[in-house]
């Protein structure tokens, strides 16, 4: 894509058509992603070994620590790239870049080496027990130990490639590790390839995450001459513009992601007091709640660059229309599935395991997150729009109502008030009340835009 079919997409197409280029790819990467996350959960539960489908779940909030660097470099230079391009600010842009891909280049060596380090605290911090612990630390040799930078760059390296329009690319590169990784599962998890478990899911995963980089690093090559994405060590520099461009979006989004890690972490341990099974249960219920959750976070991702494009140039009315048309088409999209996943609750856990306790304690976790489905359109387009616009302290502010003012509270209430079944009501009551106030942060938003419109 060139500067003029940038240009074009970006002030010229129709919104709908805009936001189907940018927003269908991201979407289906994210979908993939969490399929092949679910591959981890369903090639294991094959093994009908509770204690390695723990491991898993287990250690998933340090996966999701990764996503702290991830919107750190990734969102936060993302947001730079794209309101910069609407500045005509091309050399920003490449700084921007060369910026985001050596600090989380950083950051995930800094992980690996930490996890490592102290993976025997770390373990206790997870909520796993003499039992699950050999089954938790194998799955994180792999995603963790060896795989931290890897699974950190071909992330940021997507949103750097999705900040100038190229959605496409960014998906592909993403979904290529996405797939192999659900090819690989098998060989290594199950007893008629190697065997492995829970460690052979990580080593899956680590393999497929070194591809991903790989095709980001072969595009970026065969589109040097036309791409704004940079990774000249030249254009690395502590450029204060860059550093406050960047981290006055990406930190608050990385605190966000802190945020969701500590209260995942809560809700494992609060859940491992009633055993392997109901934390089994858990993490296949809230791996299929992922599902819905990733088609409005891939959305709200997808339409960022737009948002960005349009606020910086002055393009108000465009930018209203994009962030409008967004939710019209995924609120209707996450009541069906709220549904749909209501009605069929038993099933699609009876389909990870076969294990009685397990679908029983699954059924009730994922009836009960289905309550908080539809609403995360509003906070995730909230949060995106906040993001886009450079609103960083917004999202950090939604970001502490989600998870200390109202999730984590909720967890401890419920819990105590139903014990472990309450505990899945915490997240459709924080949702609830985000959503209320994403309304009004919108209508705000569009009112100072058009403020702004009236007084130029």
């Amino acid at each position: 894509m060139d500067n003029k079919d940038k240009i074009q997409l970006f002030e010229r197409t129709p919104v709908p058509n805009a936001v189907a280029k940018l927003a269908i790819p991201t979407v289906l990467s994210s979908l993939v992603m969490v399929i092949y996350n679910l591959a981890d959960t369903f090639f294991v539960g094959m093994l009908n070994d509770p204690v390695q489908n723990a491991g898993v779940s287990l250690a998933a909030p340090v996966l999701l620590a990764f996503n702290a660097v991830n919107n750190l470099f990734g969102v936060g230079t993302s947001s730079m790239m794209s309101r910069s391009l609407g500045l005509k600010d091309y050399e920003t842009v490449s700084r921007s870049s060369a910026f985001g891909f050596y600090c989380s280049l950083l950051g995930g060596l800094v992980i690996s080496i930490f996890c490592t380090v102290f993976s025997g605290p770390l373990m206790s911090l997870l909520g796993a027990d003499d039992t699950t612990r050999d089954a938790t630390y194998g799955y994180m040799f792999w995603t963790v130990s060896c795989g931290a930078m890897p699974a950190i760059l071909n992330v940021v390296m997507a949103y750097m490639f999705r900040s100038e329009g190229s959605a496409l690319h960014a998906s592909i590169g993403t979904m290529s590790g996405c797939i192999l990784n659900m090819i690989l599962d098998p060989i290594f998890i199950l007893p008629w390839g190697f065997h492995m478990g829970a460690a052979g899911a990580g080593l899956a995963t680590f393999i497929s995450n070194c591809v991903a980089c790989c095709y980001f690093f072969v595009l970026l090559y065969i589109k040097r001459k036309n791409t704004y994405v940079c990774i000249d060590p030249k254009k690395f520099k502590i450029n204060k513009k860059i550093v406050v461009g960047v981290c006055g979006v990406g930190v608050p989004a990385s605190i966000q992601n802190l945020l969701n890690v500590t209260g995942m972490t809560l809700l494992n341990n609060f859940t491992s007091a009633y055993g392997a099974d109901a934390v089994a249960a858990m993490g296949i219920a809230y791996k299929i709640y992922m599902v819905p959750m990733q088609v409005a976070m891939g959305f709200s991702q997808g339409i960022m660059p737009l948002v960005s494009y349009t606020y910086t140039s002055q393009m108000h009315k465009r930018m209203k229309k994009t962030i409008l048309f967004a939710l019209k088409i995924l609120l209707p999209l996450l009541i069906l599935v709220a549904a749909g996943y209501y009605g069929g609750a038993e099933l699609l856990i009876r389909a990870f395991m076969e294990n009685e306790s397990i679908i029983s304690y699954g059924t009730r976790f994922l009836r009960g997150f289905c309550l908080g489905i539809p609403l995360l359109c509003l906070d995730f387009i909230t949060v995106g729009v906040f993001q886009a616009l450079g609103l960083g302290r917004n999202a950090l502010i939604f970001a502490i109502m989600r998870k200390i003012v109202l999730e984590i509270p909720a967890l401890i209430i419920y819990n105590r008030l139903f014990p472990l079944y309450g505990l899945v009501f915490a997240q459709p009551t924080a949702e609830l009340i985000l959503g209320i106030a994403a309304v009004f942060m919108l209508r705000k938003i569009f009112r100072r835009c058009q403020g702004q419109r009236e007084a130029s």
